[in-house]
């Protein structure tokens, strides 16, 4: 496996990230496809068998479950400071209001089973605290020992650039990493966003890297729980089905020349294109030994040109 610094930490990451909204108790109706502690617990294993010592979760993810899963998981299979662990806030009472922030880490942290976390993100832009009161409390977390380091999620690049600035401002924790929507199908951040991620040496890690696997497969629908209840998914994808089908088809015809799967050439795409670690969420383990082999693969620039020249303006999906 192959590891690279976090933005301008010291904090190592794998070169793929082991999203964790796969895991958690369906009871909590927050996705139907959603693993058990113990299955959780066996893809954990494999994950870590692999290299892939860095986890995705949220504090809303199945209901705070996710966290308890993924803290149970760890604690049963390696060292704390042999992982990196990342968890979000903002979809909570409060959003990112001071208050909220000290609430929600606390949360976090309990369920999680640890002291602190690697990396804490805000899960979207919050319209309603003033961006000083959040990078100040984001901040106070850092001080505190409870984070290493921040991160942000799906925003407009103005919105990141103001956040970014606050906290320069003040002195500040800034943020290191941008866990984005960004793959083959959605490129809409090409324009702001990820050009200032560049410029600012900010980590990208995004999310749906596989388009809630549409870039995995020639069929565009598939027979399985999670397509079948997906609703997310169907939103984000489906009512641009006819032409971005076009695309899925170019990422086959690539895989077929390189004798790889879409997967490895749909990530491949990602590392050419300078992601720093995709978050690949899995309810199998073998996912994770197909998505790894994608490291191996380099792309040319004919095939590169010939997976993009197909795609046309999307309406924003992820900034609110």
């Amino acid at each position: 496996m192959e590891y690279i610094n976090l933005g301008n930490t010291d904090i190592k990451i794998p070169r793929l990230c082991v999203g964790c909204m796969s895991f958690g108790d369906p009871a909590t109706n927050f996705h139907a496809w959603t693993l058990s502690a113990e299955e959780s617990e066996v893809l954990v294993k494999h994950a870590l068998e692999l290299g892939l010592n860095f986890f995705d979760t949220a504090n809303v993810y199945s209901a705070g479950t996710s966290e308890e899963y993924l803290g149970r998981a760890l604690k049963n299979s390696v060292k704390r400071d042999e992982v990196v662990i990342a968890t979000k806030v903002f979809n909570n009472e409060g959003k990112l209001s001071r208050r909220a922030i000290e609430r929600e880490i606390d949360g976090s942290l309990s369920r999680l089973g640890t002291d602190y976390v690697d990396l804490y993100i805000i899960h979207r832009f919050d319209y309603d605290t003033p961006i000083e009161e959040t990078m100040e409390a984001l901040h106070n977390l850092v001080k505190a020992g409870k984070v290493r380091a921040l991160g942000a999620s799906a925003m407009y690049g103005y919105q990141f650039s103001d956040m970014q600035l606050a906290a320069e401002r003040n002195g500040w924790t800034k943020f290191v990493s941008m866990q984005n929507h960004y793959n083959l199908l959605y490129r809409e951040d090409e324009r702001e966003l990820i050009p200032i991620c560049r410029q600012q040496n900010v980590s990208l890690t995004p999310y749906s890297p596989l388009a809630a696997g549409r870039l995995s497969r020639l069929e565009w629908h598939a027979d399985t729980k999670r397509s079948q209840t997906d609703k997310m998914a169907v939103i984000k994808y489906d009512s641009t089905e006819e032409s971005d089908h076009q695309i899925v088809k170019r990422v086959h015809e690539v895989a077929e020349k390189h004798g790889a799967t879409m997967t490895q050439i749909a990530l491949a795409w990602q590392y050419a294109r300078g992601v720093a670690a995709p978050i690949i969420g899995a309810t199998k383990a073998r996912y994770f030994d197909d998505a790894v082999k994608s490291l191996d693969l380099k792309l040319s620039e004919d095939d590169i040109e010939k997976l993009e020249e197909l795609y046309i303006p999307h309406k924003i999906v992820g900034a609110l």
